[in-house]
């Protein structure tokens, strides 16, 4: 299995950005596909995970301007990013988890920088 992540830049604040995370290879029907971020200096932390059957959760600080989405049809997850803040600058990365049993799989990230 394989994550390639694509759409990280560099945006003003208050703008917005769209991450896209495609998945070859079979992965297990009950899975969860989320994206994290690391920051310089901190942990990894879940950003937004949407599960196979279509539930979501959010971390705190995105609720409200990050919104995940997936197709399963091409085995890819979406996060779109609104109202971008400078503390959301991060490397972003993809992550699938098989639900049975528990299986990790990393995209290589993307460079996320909101700044003026």
């Amino acid at each position: 299995v394989q994550l390639a992540e694509s759409g990280g830049g560099l945006v003003q604040p208050g703008g917005s950005l769209r991450l896209s995370c495609a998945v070859s290879g079979s992965v297990f029907s009950l899975n969860a596909m989320g994206w994290y971020r690391q920051a310089p200096g901190q942990e990894r932390e879940l950003v937004a995970v949407i599960f196979s059957g279509g539930v979501t959760k959010y971390a705190d600080s995105v609720a409200g301007r990050f919104t995940i989405s997936r197709d399963n049809a091409y085995n890819t997850v979406y996060l779109q990013m609104n109202s971008l803040r400078p503390e959301d600058t991060a490397v972003y990365y993809c992550n699938v988890r098989e639900l049975g049993p528990l299986t990790d799989y990393w995209g290589q990230g993307t460079q996320v920088t909101v700044s003026s």
